[in-house]
């Protein structure tokens, strides 16, 4: 199985991301993330505490892993927020991969304004960052955002904690049809199978959090979202058959004797 996920300069051998809001603990945090495998855990910078040493900092919890932070943007409502988020939490802790997300709608859907996402993609890419951006499912704005400079776009499959799953499976591939980059389906798992049909569907990883941060067993479904995207990617490599209206005899009768 081609199991390296290449974002920018950075390889990663799990296509899981995992989030790191809605734990009951910093601790379950750690032991989730363990459990899920990923290495790579995204936090909002603007409501977690990686930067102050002073008060309990989840970096502390993660120093003997290999596990990598990718802070976002959550909170930010345009462009040059996110800018000066970034440049801030750059200085303060020297990460250079984020997940850039500007949300249009605060209130109800937390949809991302996209046209804010290009203009601070823009702007960040120049700046040297490696750029995941959060879009909508739209494989026009998908290709906007890689000509602005993301190296992996991020659609949702359905409204972030919403646990829909993927609304618009067709999308998932015109997507993946219109960008050179990694597509990694964010917002809106659910449960495993979720995870295993974005992979199967072609997606180059899936990003989820809630699925397991308020699971009744969170190490459990940790587990469980590990194995789902390895299985669903050996699906996808593997080749699905066609499908077709009527039945096929599982055994061929040709040459039959009698």
């Amino acid at each position: 199985m081609n199991s390296t996920l290449r974002i920018g300069k950075y390889e990663l051998k799990s296509r899981l991301i995992v989030g790191s809001g809605k734990y009951d603990s910093f601790q379950t945090t750690l032991d989730a993330t363990l459990a899920s495998g990923s290495e790579l855990i995204t936090v909002a910078v603007r409501r977690v505490n990686i930067t102050d040493p002073a008060q309990e900092n989840l970096m502390s919890y993660f120093e003997n892993t290999n596990v990598k932070f990718l802070p976002n943007s959550a909170g930010c409502v345009n462009a040059q927020e996110a800018i000066t988020l970034f440049r801030l939490t750059r200085e303060a802790t020297g990460i250079d991969l984020i997940k850039l997300e500007v949300i249009g709608d605060t209130q109800k859907t937390l949809y991302p304004d996209v046209i804010e996402t290009i203009k601070a993609c823009e702007v960040l890419a120049k700046d040297g960052f490696t750029i995941m951006a959060y879009t909508s499912d739209d494989p026009i704005m998908a290709k906007r955002l890689e000509e602005a400079g993301a190296h992996a776009i991020m659609p949702l499959a359905s409204p972030i904690g919403s646990g829909l799953g993927i609304q618009n499976r067709f999308n998932v591939h015109f997507i993946k049809e219109a960008v050179s980059v990694p597509v990694i389906v964010d917002a809106g798992i659910g449960c495993a199978s979720d995870a295993a049909i974005a992979m199967e569907l072609g997606a180059d990883g899936v990003l989820t959090n809630t699925a397991i941060a308020q699971a009744k067993n969170p190490i459990q479904m940790a587990q469980a979202m590990k194995y789902a995207v390895i299985a669903g990617r050996l699906s996808f490599e593997a080749g699905r058959i066609p499908k077709r209206p009527y039945a096929t005899a599982s055994s061929p009768v040709d040459g039959m004797i009698f």
